[in-house]
Parts: C-alpha cells; sequence; structure tokens
C-alpha cells in the first residue's frame, strides 16, 4: 500500500509557482494580474488568487491543536457544538417564560432574556426560570448596567434555592457599560466600580460570565472585519487590565469575560475572524500569567448582522443571515443567535423566529457542522486568511493601547471617528454599487412594494423615547443600515409618484439586451416602473411606442458606435416630451451633450444621486 501511495504521488510532478503564474499570464490575455485578480481588502491587505503549500508552511496557526493554547482551533477537542441562543424580551415574566419552554422544545438549547430595569426582582426571576433547568439548559441576562449588581445577586440566590451544581450553570450577565459610551456618548466611567463586585458575586460559577464585550455594536454600525477584532480585543483588554488593577485574580478576571461579536456576509472573512480572534486574545490572557491556560480561552456569542439587513426584498435577508450563521459554525463560537429577517421593520413574528432557529438547525441536523473540529484549518486560505486578519487586527489594538488604552481611546472619540468613517465610505460605496446588496442597489425586484412597511426606530440608550433629549457627554456612532437611503428614496418615490421608464432598445442585438437589462436595474432601485423591449426598427417607431404606454422616461438602449447614429434623432423626435436618457458613456459623449443631451446612466455613475437628482427632474 505505501509502495503504491509514493507510486501515486512521484507519477505526477507538481507545477512550480511560476509555471502557475506563467499559465495565468497567458489566459489574461495581457490584462494586468494585479487589477483583474488580486483581491484589495478593506481589511488592510491584498488577497492572491491562489495559495500554496510553501505559503502556510511559514504560518505557527496550522501547527495548533484544537482545544490548545492558543485556541485558533477552537476551544474544544472533540467536537464543535454550540449553543442555539434565542432571545426574548421579558416584559411579562410568565409570557416569556411560557415562549421559553416551547422554543426549549423546538431545538434552542440557549435562552437570552432582556428585562426592563423596573421589573428586576426575586419574583419575577422565579416566574421568568419556573421550569427551566439552568443546569441543562444556558441562560443569558441583560438588564440596565445600574441594576445588573442587584440581578447577579438575585440569581445567585435562585441558583443556590434550586440546588444546581455551579459547574454546570453556564451562561451570562451582559454589563459592558462602555458600549454606552462608545455608541451613545454616555459618561458611565462611574459604573466601571461595579465590575470587580459583579466578578465576586460568580466566582463558585466557573461557566457563567458577567463582564461582557459587544463588539457586535460596531458591526451593526458598518465596521469592517479588522475593525471590529481590533477593537474587540481593545476593548476586553480595558475590562481585564481594570479587574486586575482592582485586585481581581487573573484566571477570575479572564473566565468573567464573554465577547458578543456581530457577522456580516463576507463568509471565509468572518470564519478566519473568529480564528483569529482567539489567537489573539489568548496571547493577551497569556501576558497576565494565568495559572492556568483555560482562561486563556476566548468566549463568543456570535450575532447575525443588522447592518445589510433590507427592507425590500426582505427574504435576501435569510441568505444573507444563513452564511453568516455558516461562518460562525465553521469558526467554533461558543453561541449563535441568528437575527429574524424582518427585523427591520416589524417586530419578528412567530414565523421569522421559527425560520431563525431552524437556519441554525440546518448546519447542525442535516449539515453536521457540529461534527468536525474547525474544518478550515489546513486550508492555505483560510490559513493565510487567519494570519493576515491577526496582523492587522493587532496593529489596530497596538494603536489604541498607545493612546492609553480602550477607555481614553472612547473617550477621545478615535474609535468612534474610525467607525463612522468607515460607515460614510460604505455608504458611499453602496450609492455607486462598488459595495452590492442583493435586491436593492443590485437587481431590485421591478414590482415589489412596501405595502407600508417602515423602518423601526431605535430605543434611546436610558430606555426614553426617540424623541426625549439625552445629550452625549462623548463623541457618538452613527449609523444607519447599508440600504436606508435607497429604501428612503424608494418609499419617497411611491408615496410620490411612480415614474415609467422605457427602454428604447435598437442596433446591436447583444447590446442593446445587455444595456437594457443594465438599465432596468438601475432605475428600479428608486422603484421606478420599468419596460424592456425586444427591439425596434427606428428611433421614430421605439419613441412613438413609449409615449404611447405613458413613459416619463425613455432609455436609449444600444452600442456605443451606434449612439452616434441614434441618439441626436431620437432626442430631436422626442422634442421634450418625455426626458431622455442614454445608457451608456459613449465615446460620442460630448457631441451628444452639445446638442442637449444630458442624462447618461453607466457603471461609473453614482446611482443614488443620479436617481435622486431624476426624481427632482420629474418632480418627485
Amino acid at each position: 500500500m505505501t509502495q503504491q501511495k509514493e507510486k501515486l504521488f512521484t507519477e505526477f510532478q507538481a507545477p512550480t509557482r511560476q509555471e502557475w503564474l506563467d499559465k495565468i499570464e497567458v489566459d489574461l490575455k495581457g490584462a494586468d494580474f494585479q487589477k483583474r485578480l488580486v483581491w484589495r481588502t478593506n481589511e488592510g491587505f491584498n488577497l492572491q488568487p491562489f495559495y500554496r503549500r510553501e505559503d502556510v508552511l511559514k504560518l505557527k496557526t496550522p501547527d495548533a491543536l484544537p482545544g490548545e493554547f492558543p485556541f485558533v482551533r477552537g476551544n474544544k477537542k472533540d467536537d464543535n457544538a454550540w449553543y442555539v441562543r434565542q432571545d426574548i424580551v421579558a416584559k411579562d415574566a410568565a409570557e416569556a417564560n411560557a415562549k421559553a419552554l416551547d422554543i426549549l422544545n423546538k431545538g434552542v438549547d440557549s435562552l437570552g432574556f432582556r428585562i426592563p430595569r423596573d421589573l428586576v426582582s426575586a419574583e419575577f426571576i422565579e416566574t421568568l426560570l419556573k421550569d427551566i433547568r439552568c443546569d441543562i439548559v444556558e441562560v443569558n441576562f441583560k438588564t440596565c448596567q445600574r441594576c445588573s449588581l442587584d440581578l447577579a445577586q438575585i440569581l445567585v440566590a435562585y441558583f443556590e434555592k434550586q440546588g444546581y451544581d455551579k459547574e454546570k450553570v453556564v451562561g451570562s450577565i451582559n454589563w459592558d457599560p462602555m458600549k454606552k459610551m462608545v455608541m451613545k456618548g454616555k459618561d458611565v466611567q462611574p459604573i466601571l466600580s461595579l465590575a470587580p463586585q459583579l466578578v465576586e458575586i460568580f466566582k463558585d460559577y466557573p461557566n457563567f460570565r458577567c463582564i461582557n464585550v459587544n463588539t457586535v455594536a460596531l458591526n451593526n454600525a458598518g465596521a469592517y472585519i479588522v475593525q471590529e477584532l481590533g477593537y474587540a480585543l481593545a476593548w476586553g483588554n480595558e475590562y481585564l487590565q481594570q479587574l486586575v488593577d482592582a485586585g481581581v485574580d487573573v484566571d477570575l478576571a479572564a473566565k468573567s469575560i464573554k465577547f458578543n461579536m456581530g457577522i456580516s456576509e463576507n463568509y471565509f472573512m468572518e470564519l478566519a475572524k473568529f480564528r483569529a480572534a482567539r489567537l489573539l486574545w489568548a496571547q493577551i490572557v497569556k501576558q497576565y500569567e494565568p495559572k492556568c491556560d483555560c482562561a486563556c480561552k476566548m468566549v463568543v456569542n456570535a450575532i447575525t448582522s443588522t447592518y445589510n439587513q433590507t427592507l425590500f426584498d426582505s427574504y435576501v435577508n435569510l441568505l444573507r443571515s444563513q452564511t453568516e450563521t455558516m461562518s460562525a459554525a465553521l469558526g467554533g463560537v461558543h453561541s449563535i443567535v441568528v437575527t429574524p429577517f424582518d427585523v427591520t421593520y416589524e417586530e419578528p413574528n412567530d414565523f421569522s423566529e421559527r425560520i431563525a432557529r431552524n437556519q441554525q438547525l440546518l448546519c447542525k441536523e442535516e449539515s453536521h457542522f457540529d461534527k468536525v473540529v474547525d474544518p478550515g484549518a489546513g486550508s492555505y486560505f483560510i490559513e493565510t486568511l487567519t494570519d493576515s486578519l491577526a496582523v492587522e487586527g493587532w496593529k489596530i489594538f497596538l494603536k489604541v493601547e498607545e493612546e492609553g488604552g480602550f477607555l481614553e481611546a472612547v473617550k477621545k472619540g478615535t474609535v468612534q471617528d474610525d467607525i463612522n468613517a468607515t460607515n460614510v465610505k460604505r455608504h458611499g460605496d453602496a450609492a455607486k454599487r462598488k459595495e452590492f446588496l442583493l435586491g436593492t442597489n443590485q437587481f431590485p425586484n421591478f414590482t415589489e412594494k412596501s405595502e407600508g412597511k417602515r423602518p423601526v426606530g431605535k430605543a434611546c440608550c436610558c430606555a426614553k423615547t426617540a424623541d426625549s433629549k439625552c445629550e452625549p457627554v462623548f463623541k457618538t456612532i452613527e449609523s444607519t443600515r447599508l440600504a436606508a437611503d435607497y429604501e428612503d428614496l424608494r418609499i419617497h418615490t411611491e408615496e410620490t409618484r411612480v415614474p415609467t421608464a422605457f427602454m428604447l432598445t435598437i442596433g446591436n442585438l447583444a447590446m442593446r439586451q445587455a444595456r437594457a437589462q443594465f438599465s432596468c436595474n438601475f432605475l428600479a432601485t428608486a422603484g421606478w416602473t420599468v419596460k424592456d423591449n425586444l427591439g425596434f426598427k427606428t428611433v421614430e417607431e421605439g419613441v412613438d411606442a413609449a409615449l404611447e404606454a405613458g413613459a416619463d422616461v425613455i432609455v436609449l438602449c444600444s452600442s456605443d458606435d451606434e449612439y452616434a447614429e441614434y441618439a441626436i434623432p431620437a432626442f430631436k423626435y422626442l422634442d421634450g416630451r418625455a426626458m431622455f436618457v442614454v445608457a451608456g458613456a459613449p465615446a460620442c459623449m460630448d457631441d451628444l451633450k452639445a446638442a442637449g443631451i444630458e442624462n447618461f446612466i453607466h457603471v461609473r455613475c453614482n446611482v443614488l444621486e443620479t436617481m435622486k437628482e431624476y426624481n427632482q427632474k420629474l418632480g418627485i
């Protein structure tokens, strides 16, 4: 058998890197390799179109083992199981309890309860957790930051009353005052002194974490992957340093911290992000000299993003959240929350919550993602991604530390400025379709109407209404979903007047069809009605057909060479009876402009601004 294997592997000569590059050069037919095939990521590094064994031989990550320091390959040795978590707003203890018991029978094994501050009491917890075995099911809680200490004492008393084995109680309290500083600019520094008391309360519960790092908020504000990674490390290190400085044992302090991180749509990079995060966090904790390497484990609850979710064509949100869920599962996280597809415009209902649960169950029960530990290990691409993200994330971490730590960076506003700048850039890229949102700025549903759906507003951080005053002390992170600008435009069109755009297709068959499809997608982003056609023999015939169809806009679709022949006659024959648009940026554009044609749509256009301008011209 050994001889057969040796013969098999020696029978074929392995091509060198240069031979691969030479072959690619031939296939590119003179096109620039760097421009055509090298991916310039937003994360600060470039990715090559292929990788080979020698690329990973220099890396340390492939040498790691599952369940062992530095935990790049996960915290577990035997499987890749994660908790299927669903969060519940617990405004009524009995109702929340009934819902929790119901979903526990439908595949969930982790619960998250959000409790209003004025309801925190022993009686409320007794009712909320009735018949829920907290030594079997993971339980997580969130309430007002100032009330978390009371909640912690109530929970410990309840666990002791139930006689639970302390090591079997798994869960968390989402206590993270710095999130309010980062996102809302509130000065919560006095509350930070509560951290050692919280840790002390849960010191006998090794698997219950009471200090959280919520970089999911940065993810939902548009942060790039490497930004979330770098700031997560700095954020967590700030809490760890404060706890150690307050006299808390480093092992206890590190085991008290939990990370709630977002998941964006970049499939392989998100998978690699969680691997890189564990690697770097382990290295950070190691510098505090814990007695046990187990203190270096990073526990991550991953939450699918809302930043890329859409109001229109909302079922596409399922595609986004499904790949995000897969990334997190294969990345070896502790638990996952799948955001329901309709959360952008309504309170999730039974259907959307069921689908969200099933998205995780599909990965577990049908795809068996929970069976194999770190399936991405050894992949040249994923190992390289992990290392590249670790390098760039570490740069951000060091930059924050040079500023005096995460708290100081937040007070100076550098973190907020960084995320806000990224959000602005991403909205600009979406406007130009450099960043695609399927169903929004690319391939929108031509016939869909909002049917009364409107974006759900955000409550104030201190539970006041959106109209109440809550003046920030520090800089804030200002962010809207990536699709919000297009949705506002489309709803405005719907509420005012929906124009009709008619494709005047003529000339070269391939080019007119391609231009017509491009134009329909372009104009439909604003909710316009678009009408495509098979083609016309003359421009006069096309203009007449368009006017007969009640067109407000006529889009000439042909080849660049033929525009010199068709555009000016069509424009003159139309004689201002409708808006005239040319699909493309032909070489004769200056001549067409000189003739009075001023509207052109092409791939270099800012789609959003162009459609706003066209709406204005039409009086919409």
